[in-house]
């Protein structure tokens, strides 16, 4: 697939296949655009309250391909793949804060904090634009900054 430039693409794909996967009965969870090798991969991860089967992601897959093609979104060639975020899934959006108050997670940061800890776990409590709360395990309220961390996941063997 020849693609032409675009401002923004996840945001520009994400806008294009919101609507289609909604009116699917699922949830857009996230779009990533990502090169791995040589090969451009457009990952679009879908959602459903009681879980997304092979049938849902080869329906999106067929339902996002030719609005893709035709408007066109994106430079260059990739391979489309759509899956569930799946277990331990990451917290990328408001959204997905809000939703999981109170959820059991586990935070990866970037460099060692001040206690010289890389991976917490613990509540989630609180959220804003920039950081978000947990109660660790030991009773602690600790506040990451969400850019001081790689990732921030839902800890589903502890829910």
């Amino acid at each position: 697939m020849a693609k032409k430039k675009s401002g923004n693409t996840v945001a520009g794909v994400s806008e294009l296949v919101r609507p289609i996967i909604e009116a699917m009965g699922l949830t857009l969870w996230d779009v990533r655009y990502v090169k791995e090798g040589a090969v451009w991969y457009l990952r679009i991860f879908i959602d459903k309250d009681e879980g997304v089967t092979i049938e849902d992601c080869e329906a999106v897959t067929r339902a996002v391909n030719d609005p893709l093609d035709r408007l066109d979104p994106i430079e260059g060639s990739y391979c489309l793949e759509v899956s569930s975020p799946g277990i331990e899934r990451e917290l990328v959006t408001d959204e997905h804060f809000d939703r999981f108050l109170g959820a059991p997670v586990m935070i990866k940061l970037i460099r060692p904090d001040e206690k010289g800890e890389r991976e917490l776990k613990g509540t989630l409590i609180s959220h804003d634009k920039d950081s978000a709360v947990i109660m660790s395990e030991n009773g602690e309220e600790r506040v990451i900054k969400k850019k001081d961390t790689v990732y921030i996941k839902l800890d589903d063997f502890n829910i």
